[in-house]
């Protein structure tokens, strides 16, 4: 047993070890390129929208580009209505890292990790030392995922194991799981792979899965609330807005729980259990922005009446 769970923190740390360093490795590539690409394309609520859905795809962390949006915020270079459309286009980039997880590529990451290696060892240009990297990460990544993929396989024999993978069927119970989980690891996709892991290995139920994956959404607000510590007004309230747009998504979707997964397993058609877990959190985030996106001026509207800034209080005040 001792072996099991050293396996797994073993594959864990790899994968939040990759996370981290990718967002990263990828930055320094870029460069700029993402501040400006947020800064220039965020015009209006769509293309703001559309900006988070790229960049997060692109550094592979919803996280790190919200972070950088609060940054922005906090130097006045984005508007808190600018922020807004960002965070919600983040909730739906970040939905890419479970299809790929689903694809079942851990098998492969030794592959990456030695084509990342010979990039870094032999090439002594910056820019492809930075790409090496990347790849580098990604493999570590997927060795990490393969790694506790591996190390769950003896559980089955475990009935402690299974008996506490059964509370997961109740949705509440799921989601406050998948919410703690992810509070100490600070990383939804971990939460998330391994719920995928876990149901390809026929632990957890499509039901269980889906549930921990509405706790990660929970869960994963709580580094972006960290980075608006001693912020602006402008920054606090973009953190509060993914708190809150997370917390109602969350809510409505535990309401229409039963539905949701019905409709899921419909689309999904005949695709596994990890594919159609990949597919449901790609499709909650979806629908999530859907439907709040409309509601962007009256989230704008209640915010700054909670937290108007320091310049319009003092108005207030003398007027008063």
């Amino acid at each position: 047993m001792t072996e099991i769970i050293l396996s797994i923190i073993a594959g864990l740390v790899l994968f939040l070890f990759a996370v981290n360093n990718l967002s990263e490795s990828i930055q320094s590539i870029i460069g700029d390129s993402a501040n400006n690409w947020i800064q220039k394309f965020t015009s209006n609520t769509f293309s703001s929208l559309l900006v988070g859905i790229v960049v997060t795809t692109l550094l592979d962390s919803s996280s790190a580009v919200i972070i950088i949006t609060i940054v922005l915020v906090n130097s006045k270079i984005l508007t808190f209505r600018q922020a807004m459309g960002i965070v919600l286009g983040a909730n739906i980039g970040t939905t890419i890292s479970s299809q790929i997880i689903a694809m079942d590529i851990g098998k492969y990451s030794p592959i990456l990790l030695l084509l990342g290696f010979l990039l870094l060892f032999i090439s002594k240009s910056k820019k492809v030392n930075n790409v090496g990297k990347v790849i580098l990460y990604f493999g570590v990544l997927f060795f990490g995922l393969f790694t506790m993929e591996n190390a769950v396989e003896p559980l089955k024999d475990e009935a402690f194991f299974a008996e506490w993978m059964k509370k997961t069927k109740n949705p509440i119970m799921g989601a406050l799981i998948g919410a703690i989980v992810t509070l100490v690891i600070q990383s939804s996709s971990a939460t998330v792979g391994m719920a995928i892991i876990l149901a390809k290995k026929g632990f957890l139920s499509l039901i269980g899965g889906v549930a921990v994956m509405l706790g990660a959404e929970l869960g994963t607000c709580s580094d972006t609330l960290l980075a608006t510590i001693r912020g602006s007004r402008q920054a606090l309230k973009t953190g509060l807005f993914h708190v809150t747009f997370n917390l109602l998504s969350i809510i409505l979707g535990l309401i229409l729980f039963y539905p949701f997964v019905d409709l899921v397993k419909k689309i999904s058609g005949g695709a596994s259990i990890e594919r159609t877990l990949a597919n449901a959190h790609m499709l909650f985030n979806i629908f999530g922005v859907l439907v709040f996106v409309w509601t962007i001026p009256i989230f704008e509207k209640i915010l700054n009446r909670l937290l108007p800034d320091k310049k319009d209080l003092n108005e207030t005040r003398a007027n008063a």
